[in-house]
């Protein structure tokens, strides 16, 4: 492949590092640097795609709104993208941040499409077309040093395909997903990206049949699964998980019976790769967007 000077000074081009990308979520000393990959890991309904969502919207807003303003890819292998839900915590962010400043009536609109022009998405039904596109989007990487941040969602969603279609060879199984991470690991290193990618938790072994204790069921959820190449390459786990916690607020509504349970979610985040301690938080969900606790 042949490389114009534009795109060699593209590439070598040092790109925003994204290291204070969410300080709530990582431990003090800061976020992934260029050429990290954080998976996203928990169960269904556990508020992974949620969190993607804010970490987008840290990076497509403004400065002025507290953001990053880096561009973002955005491949979608579940087609399950809510592009209305993204726009409206967007739009959230921006009148928060627009609340004390009275600006003008269509400036909304124009810094909204000023945040969408910085988001490229992608879809993706297989591995083999998540291979193509990785490839696809090298000649974005390599002539566009704002694009600093590769969000998958999820990396995991042609798990069982695969599985079916390698049959009993466990290496065929892994073939597709491992020549993908293969040429990511080469797209870090070449373009000194980040990678953002939830991950769908599973459980495998005997034990998902038979009862055990909580504990013991949530350490088979816990475990990766994917190939190995792809383990090597995650330098930041957030382990996500849903909880209740009582909304004392509504204990008063007529006719209620007690407090009522409100949905909150917990985020373990691990650093393999460095020796500082791990760190919980803890989130909500609300009409704009991911609220920290």
């Amino acid at each position: 492949m042949t490389e114009t000077g534009a795109q060699l000074f593209a590439r070598l081009e040092a790109r925003r590092c994204l290291k204070d990308v969410e300080p709530r979520l990582f431990p003090e000393d800061g976020g992934p640097e260029h050429g990290e990959v954080v998976e996203l890991y928990g169960a269904e309904g556990t508020g992974k795609t949620e969190l993607l969502y804010h970490l987008l919207c840290r990076c497509v807003l403004p400065v002025a709104a507290g953001g990053l303003q880096v561009d973002v890819a955005f491949m979608d292998t579940d087609y399950s993208l809510d592009m209305l839900r993204l726009v409206s915590i967007l739009d959230s962010r921006l009148n928060a941040a627009h609340s004390t400043t009275s600006p003008p009536p269509d400036s909304d609109e124009a810094a909204l499409r000023s945040c969408l022009s910085r988001l490229l998405v992608v879809h993706c039904s297989s591995s083999s077309q998540l291979l193509l596109t990785l490839h696809f989007l090298e000649t974005s990487f390599s002539t566009r040093p704002t694009l600093a941040l590769l969000l998958i969602d999820s990396i995991s969603a042609f798990y069982w395909l695969d599985r079916s279609e390698g049959g009993a060879s466990v290496a065929k199984q892994e073939e597709k997903l491992s020549r993908c991470a293969e040429l990511l690991g080469r797209l870090l290193r070449d373009y000194r990206i980040t990678v953002f990618a939830t991950c769908h938790a599973i459980r495998r072994g005997p034990s998902s049949s038979s009862s055990s204790s909580s504990s013991s069921s949530s350490s088979e959820f816990d475990r990766p699964y994917l190939c190995r190449p792809w383990q090597r390459l995650v330098s930041h786990r957030l382990l996500c998980s849903r909880q209740e916690a009582a909304d004392n607020t509504a204990a008063a509504a007529p006719g209620g019976g007690g407090p009522r349970r409100r949905q909150t979610f917990s985020v373990h985040c691990s650093s393999p790769r460095r020796s500082g301690s791990p760190r919980r938080s803890g989130f909500r969900v609300t009409d704009a967007g991911v609220e920290f606790l």
